[in-house]
Order: structure tokens, then sequence, then C-alpha cells
């Protein structure tokens, strides 16, 4: 069934977006060189993963 969703707004696209939203803050958290992106960390891996929650529910 044809979606009548903007190509940009699919599961797909946002999915990958929502991946690398947590892979930057898991480096945030792991780097030793500076302390203010160690404190926004969690606040951007918690980010993305909700990120990812709620896109998951979005059409192929």
């Amino acid at each position: 069934m044809k979606s009548n969703w903007p190509t940009w707004l699919r599961r797909g696209p946002l999915e990958i977006v929502a991946c690398i939203v947590i892979a930057l803050g898991i480096f945030m958290m792991l780097q030793p060189f500076a302390l203010v992106l160690y404190t926004y960390s969690f606040v951007t891996t918690l980010a993305g993963v909700i990120l990812f929650t709620i896109v998951s529910k979005f059409p192929k």
C-alpha cells in the first residue's frame, strides 16, 4: 500500500539518523578530551534512543 508520507519521513532514513545520534552519544561518553562532550553524552544517547523508538513506529 502506498503511503502519503514524504520520503524523508520514512522509517529507513530516520532510523539511520537515530543510530548516528546514538553512536555520537556513545563516542562523546568514551572520549577522554573534552569534559563538555562527556557532560552531554547521556542526554545525546537518550535522545537518540527516544528518536529511534518513535521512528520505529513510522511506515516503511
